[in-house]
């Protein structure tokens, strides 16, 4: 077996360490979420999260509700728009300024979503980092493996999950 070189380095690598671990969430959340019949990305969900969240928001505000760039803020809002879970309308208070918000089609997405599909992505990962404890570099270990051993698509089909993800509805 190859050493793992990004996990050997420590913190000279956190930033590799965060993105693989990420990469890895979202590669299994999207798995759990095309089982359970969902039509899109799993980067997309936090888009209509704060659109729920929040109301109606320019580009520029939803941007900074998840945390991202203006650009790739455009690029998802037209994905959805595409889509059909989201819609653009020029701003009540400023006819200049455009905000995006849910469609029906959206906000039943989001409904469906919030009962069925992020309770169990929720309690799948919580159950990952239930045992976590320690210096962050052992937490960081104990993430990826637990992945390695129990991606969260068989988290989702465990029992212990689905009655946690009960106890967050």
């Amino acid at each position: 077996m190859v050493e793992d070189v990004v996990k050997s380095l420590g913190y000279l690598c956190l930033g590799s360490r965060f993105r693989r671990i990420g990469e890895r969430l979202q590669a299994d959340t999207q798995q759990v979420i095309e089982e359970l019949g969902v039509s899109i990305q799993a980067a997309q969900y936090p888009f209509l999260g704060a659109i729920d969240r929040l109301g109606p928001l320019t580009i520029g505000e939803l941007a900074q509700a998840v945390g991202i760039t203006q650009p790739g803020a455009t690029r998802t809002a037209s994905q959805l728009m595409g889509l059909g879970f989201l819609g653009m309308q020029p701003s009540a208070e400023d006819q200049r300024r455009r905000v995006v918000s849910l469609t029906p089609k959206g906000q039943e997405l989001v409904d469906y979503s919030k009962q069925q599909v992020w309770p169990l992505i929720a309690a799948a990962v919580a159950d990952l980092c239930r045992d976590l404890d320690g210096p962050l570099l052992e937490q960081l270990a104990a993430m990826e493996d637990g992945l390695a051993e129990s991606p969260l698509i068989r988290r989702v089909r465990s029992p212990c999950v689905h009655s946690d993800a009960q106890r967050t509805l």
